[in-house]
């Protein structure tokens, strides 16, 4: 049987992935504070990434809110509930691009406009290549 730490560590790992985030420990080093979390070293992340050892609550709320998901998930893994419920279409975009909406969305009105015009431009010419 695996142990607590190593099903950490694949939780983790498959979270990341879903993300869209490489196992990076010193990227995800740098993300914690970002979301919350308290200073760490690349090598605690490793030992997290590896199953070697679990964060504390604060960073493992930090890596839930970087992931976008519960940090009972990210802690426990997906619980099975008793409850019935409905099943719903859920749209789902990568964290990583969820990340970039935030900050375009915190962006003063006239650089989101030139950020508009900047995807604009990029679409148009994609479809022009893909003619």
């Amino acid at each position: 049987m695996k142990s607590e730490q190593a099903m950490f560590g694949e939780r983790l790992r498959n979270a990341l992935k879903a993300a869209g985030y490489a196992e990076s420990a010193t990227e995800i080093c740098d993300a914690l504070p970002r979301h919350e979390g308290d200073p760490t070293t690349p090598q605690a992340v490793s030992r997290w990434l590896h199953g070697k050892s679990i964060p504390r609550q604060r960073n493992l709320i930090a890596l839930a809110k970087l992931l976008r998901i519960e940090p009972t998930a990210l802690q426990y893994g997906t619980v099975p509930t008793s409850r019935v419920r409905e099943t719903r279409v859920e749209f789902r975009i990568p964290a990583t691009d969820q990340h970039a909406i935030d900050a375009f969305i915190a962006l003063p009105a006239k650089s989101r406009k030139i950020v508009r015009e900047l995807i604009e431009t990029l679409r148009e010419n994609d479809q022009k290549k893909k003619r």
